[in-house]
Order: structure tokens, then C-alpha cells, then sequence
């Protein structure tokens, strides 16, 4: 196999600290592979004795497989490709072996005991309230970015903002729960290896003399706690080779820490650093742009992306009006196009549920990266078909209940439970006219209120739900309650706006609720379907390569988010270049055709393109 000079310099390297920086398409895998196989085959090192950790399972399944596939009969003995969490995992039961101490994984959902169900628990204890699964992802977010940067809660709540009520009295719960009980959960995973590791010499010095070597891949994904276990297990040869890219650092909300690549130096003033800048993937158009958009970012190593590639076509920026002519411009241009090859990104989950109603309708068929879109059990599409159910049966009181202060017309609780007292068969809305001392023009109110549900019983479902949404004031609800949910106002009316989208083609509420159910199975399912073009968040696609990569919805303050825009606007701009490299992973994915697609009107809001478009077009002057 060929390999440059620049992938050769790595590879021969062998003792010591070093830090190899490489670009997207530069080959890394393939030296980390090379290297392996150097201190085998010309440094006789044993295969046992090198610990290659990278971190998630595809990588180190990815790694061993195509290892095994070159050098298979290279030695007998197993050369080791894990996960930092396998890894520690491996280390606490050992531990836990010689000490005597019985500890249980609390991940698998399956399990009746799990993380999930145990949050839920102390959640409900303290706010005397069920945790929406939004928020419930939203918390463990916080716990685990929490235990990745080594903080405590109290500094953790000082600088970011929690949408959970009584955060700090829950995350405490959860932490002594876990320790009473020898139970831990992946974050556990890592911090109970480095408590281990730094209270008990004798695990300490046995996995130190266990490996000469340790290797790292996906280096900008190492967080604060995953570095401070490498760092000790290396220490004091620091036999440490490090293989990463800065600008592919798009995991801080998880606590990805790469100002531990930026002090590298610092860290091992002996340290050597290694650059790989040739892109083996992509046109010279592609690589051309990207290189001089990542380099707007101050927080990174100044690397200059070059490849030997042909020019094949520009970058497309397209610019839409609408999401159906988004939607109309991908239809005509996948036609006769092998689908296997193409790939549409998105910065949010929400993106994929009209492309997935626009492909099915149209016989594309398509694969999911993200399989949990929590659009389909989101608790506003559950509200809105709550209305539709309740129009048809208005005294359906267990529905009512759930809506009753989410609409126009103030019902209090105590006419509500007075309701409940009178007969089942009746309208809610004539029993609670039977409420003691409640006047004319309330009744008016509720008469008013029992007309405009017949009218919305007699509704398709996309009428009805403009209906709901303005008539009955359901939007008003949402613009009160949007940030109580952990929401923008603007994410919920998108939200809205793609339930419309899959109603537009449905008769009734019989018919929306089995096309919801359907378009969710075949997300799941999609794993199986063949000749398929891929659906990902940017995110997910990190790793990935296509012939034509898409990224759509690409609209200021979604990408990069406002959150990111607010902090710059405060001199803070840690955020907004996280976006951009994340933005960069979208376009890098790509080896000859991008299309960047960004549009002027989003669920009938004006909006205003990304701001990195508006950089990319200045590049491309």
C-alpha cells in the first residue's frame, strides 16, 4: 500500500509522547493500523502490549476488522482495539473482583433497574411531576457533561443554565442512589476507573507494566476525564501517540475537550506533533473552501487542508423559498442517481421527518442514522391528536383533562373535579355549566367553546390543526410555555409545521395517527433497506464519506443555533466555532458534488440564510 511522507513520519514513530494532527480524508485509521503493525513486525514489541482505545464501538469494530483484513497472520496473539469505556469497564471489574464488591450496569433500558427508570424516580420526588422525555434527555446531557469536565454541580449551575427544576437536589439523589447501591452508569464508568486508578497503586502500576504502548484515535473526542486516564496509564514513559483533528471537535455538549489537544505541549514539553494535511477524499473544489472556512476559527492548530485531487464541479448554494421547493429540488435532482452514494445532512433530528414523508410518497427509499426521532412521541403531536379525539367525544373527561388549560376559555381546576361528579355521558362542557354560581357570560364562554369542538369534529386533519393552533389558542399556549419545556417557541411551531406537512395527506385522525405510526416504523427499519440514500444529522455522519453530500435547512439560528449567535453577540465565541466545525464536518463529508441548501421562508416565518453561507460566499468571490 502507498503511503506519503506524511503518513510514513507517523507511523515510524516510536517512543514518546506524540500528537498526530490529521484532516478529514488524511488516512488515520490506516496509520494507527501501519504503526501497529511497525512496533509488531520491526520493533518485535507483543501485540498484548500495545492498548489502542478509541471511542465508540463502530471505530474500534471498524480498526479490528480492517487490521485483521491486512495483517491477519501477522502474529497469533490478538491485537487489542477498545473502547475507553470498555476499557474502564473492564478495570472496575477487576477491581471489584478483588475487593469484593458487586456492581451493576444500569444502562440497558430493558432492565426493569435502569438509569432511566431511577431518574424518573428521584425526578418525580422532587418536583412532584413527571419528566418529559425531552427533558429527561436534557438531564442526563447535564449529569454526563458534568462527570466528563470533572465539575461539581455547584460549578456546573454557575455557568450554564438548567431548564430542570431542583437540578442539584436531583443530581445528588442520583450520585448517592448509585454509590448505596454499587450501581453505575457509562459516566460512572470513567470516573470510578480514574477514583480507582488514583487511589489503588496496585491496579494502577499492574495496567501500567500491562501496556507499553497506548494508542489513541478520534483524539478530539477525549474529554477532560478520558485524557486524565490516559494521561495515568502512560505516565511516566509516556508512550503516547495520539491520533486527531481540532476542527473536528464536535462533541462539547458531551464534554469532547479539545484544549486538551490545544495544550499538548504544555502537557509533554517533549512531545512531538505530526501533521497530515493531505485530504485523500475530496475534489480540490471541496477541500479548497473548507480549508479557508475552518481557518475563521482562533481556538485550533493553524493546518493548511491540500489534496492532490482533480477540480471537479463548484459547492452548489441554493437558494429556495419554501421547504417544498427544498423538497422539490432533492426529488429531481436524486433522479437516476445511485442512492448509495448520496447523503442528506442536517444539524437537527426535526429536519428528517419531511424528507422522510416527501421519500416514501415518492417510492426513494432511505436509511436513518438516528433511529430515536422523538418527533413521533413528542408530547405536542399528542396534544394536538388529543384535541382531534376529544372534538369527537366531548365527554371524554380523561382526555379533557390533559388539554382543558392549553386552549382559550379559563376552566379551573375545581370546575374540573366538580365535572367529574356529574354525569359520564354528558358534554364537560354542559357539566361544568352546572357549576354552582357561575355566571351568564361564562356559560356563553363554554357554549361558544362545545361549538367549536363539533366544528373541529367535522375537520380534515390539517385544517383541524390550524384550527386548534389559532382559533383555539394553542399557540398562544406554546408562545407562554415554549422555555418552561426547554424550548424555543420557534422549534415547537417547526414542529407543528411537519406535523402539517404529514396531515396534508390524510383524511381523517384514523389516518394521520397510522401514518405517524408507519413513517416511525420505517425509520426504525431502515437499517435493513438496501440501495438506500442516507438521512443523518451532521453529528452522526462524522467518519462518513458519500459522492454527493446535501446539508438543507441551513437558516441563522438553526445552524449555527442562537444560543451560539447570543454568545457572540457577549464576546463569546467558544460556541459558535464549535458550529463551525461542525458545519465543516458536514461539507468535508463530501468527495465531488456538495449541496448547501438554505431557504427564505420556514413554516411561515421569514427567515435569513446561515451565516456561513454568507462566509462561504465571500471564499468562493
Amino acid at each position: 500500500m502507498h503511503l506519503s511522507i506524511e503518513q510514513e513520519r507517523a507511523i515510524q514513530h516510536k517512543e514518546g509522547p506524540a500528537l498526530v494532527l490529521a484532516v478529514p480524508g488524511a488516512g488515520k485509521t490506516t496509520v494507527l493500523i501501519h504503526r501497529t503493525v511497525n512496533l509488531i513486525l520491526n520493533h518485535k514489541v507483543s501485540p498484548e502490549r500495545i492498548l489502542s482505545i478509541t471511542f465508540s464501538k463502530a471505530s474500534a469494530k471498524d480498526m479490528e476488522e480492517r487490521f485483521n483484513k491486512m495483517f491477519l497472520d501477522l502474529s497469533p496473539i490478538h491485537v487489542q482495539f477498545s473502547t475507553i469505556h470498555s476499557f474502564c469497564f473492564s478495570l472496575i471489574r477487576e477491581y471489584a473482583y478483588i475487593n469484593k464488591i458487586k456492581y451493576t450496569l444500569i444502562e440497558e433500558e430493558k432492565n426493569q433497574l435502569n438509569k432511566y427508570n431511577v431518574i424518573k424516580k428521584i425526578y418525580f420526588a422532587a418536583n412532584e411531576d413527571y419528566i418529559t422525555e425531552e427533558k429527561l434527555e436534557s438531564l442526563l446531557n447535564s449529569i454526563g457533561y458534568i462527570k466528563n469536565m470533572m465539575l461539581t454541580v455547584d460549578e456546573f449551575l454557575k455557568n450554564n443554565k438548567s431548564d430542570i427544576e431542583n437540578f442539584k437536589t436531583i443530581y445528588n439523589t442520583y450520585e448517592k442512589y448509585k454509590r448505596d447501591n454499587n450501581l453505575i452508569d457509562f459516566d460512572d464508568m470513567l470516573t470510578t476507573a480514574l477514583e480507582i486508578l488514583e487511589s489503588n497503586k496496585y491496579i494502577l502500576e499492574k495496567y501500567r507494566a500491562k501496556y507499553d504502548f497506548i494508542q489513541v484515535d478520534e483524539g478530539q473526542d477525549t474529554s477532560k476525564v478520558q485524557m486524565e486516564i490516559i494521561k495515568l496509564l502512560a505516565s511516566p514513559e509516556n508512550n503516547l501517540f495520539i491520533v486527531a483533528d481540532d476542527d473536528q471537535s464536535i462533541y462539547g455538549f458531551r464534554g469532547a475537550y479539545p484544549k486538551g489537544l490545544l495544550n499538548f505541549n504544555k502537557i509533554y514539553s517533549n512531545g512531538k506533533l505530526f501533521f497530515m494535511e493531505q485530504n485523500y477524499r475530496s475534489s480540490k473544489n471541496i477541500v479548497s473552501v473548507c480549508n479557508q472556512f475552518i481557518k475563521r476559527n482562533t481556538l485550533r492548530y493553524n493546518k493548511n487542508i491540500s489534496t492532490d485531487n482533480n477540480f471537479i464541479e463548484p459547492i452548489n448554494i441554493i437558494k429556495v423559498n419554501s421547504i417544498a421547493e427544498q423538497y422539490k429540488y432533492l426529488v429531481e435532482d436524486l433522479k437516476n442517481r445511485e442512492l448509495s452514494r448520496c447523503c442528506i445532512l442536517y444539524r437537527n433530528n426535526l429536519s428528517s421527518i419531511g424528507i422522510i414523508e416527501l421519500f416514501e410518497r415518492h417510492k426513494i427509499p432511505f436509511y436513518m442514522r438516528d433511529v430515536k426521532v422523538r418527533f413521533f412521541n413528542h408530547w405536542l403531536i399528542q396534544d394536538i391528536i388529543n384535541f382531534i379525539i376529544f372534538s369527537q367525544d366531548t365527554s371524554n373527561m380523561s382526555i379533557y383533562e390533559n388539554i382543558y388549560y392549553k386552549k382559550r376559555g379559563y376552566i379551573s381546576k375545581k370546575q374540573i373535579n366538580y365535572a367529574k361528579t356529574l354525569n359520564y355521558s354528558l358534554s364537560v362542557f354542559d357539566r361544568i355549566m352546572d357549576f354552582p354560581g357561575i355566571s351568564n357570560f361564562y356559560k356563553s364562554i363554554l357554549k361558544e367553546l362545545k361549538l367549536d369542538f363539533k366544528k373541529l369534529s367535522k375537520m380534515s386533519p390539517s385544517d383541524a390543526i390550524n384550527f386548534i393552533e389559532y382559533d383555539l389558542e394553542y399557540e398562544k399556549y406554546l408562545k407562554e410555555n415554549s422555555m418552561k419545556f426547554g424550548y424555543t417557541y420557534d422549534v415547537l411551531k417547526t414542529t407543528i409545521y411537519f406535523l402539517k406537512i404529514i396531515a396534508n395527506n390524510t383524511n381523517n385522525l384514523n389516518e394521520l395517527t397510522n401514518r405517524l405510526k408507519y413513517l416511525e416504523y420505517l425509520c426504525k427499519s431502515s437499517k435493513n433497506v438496501k440501495d438506500a440514500i442516507t438521512l443523518s444529522t451532521v453529528h452522526s455522519a462524522k467518519g462518513l464519506e458519500f459522492d454527493r453530500v446535501y446539508m438543507i435547512d441551513l437558516v441563522d439560528g438553526d445552524f449555527p443555533s442562537i444560543s451560539s449567535i447570543e454568545a457572540v453577540e457577549k464576546g463569546k465565541y467558544e460556541l459558535i466555532e464549535e458550529e463551525r466545525r461542525l458545519f465543516y464536518v458536514g461539507m468535508s463529508r463530501a468527495k465531488y458534488h456538495l449541496s448547501l441548501i438554505t431557504l427564505n421562508n420556514l413554516g411561515g416565518k421569514i427567515v435569513e440564510p446561515s451565516r456561513f453561507l454568507l462566509e462561504l460566499e465571500k471564499e468562493k468571490a
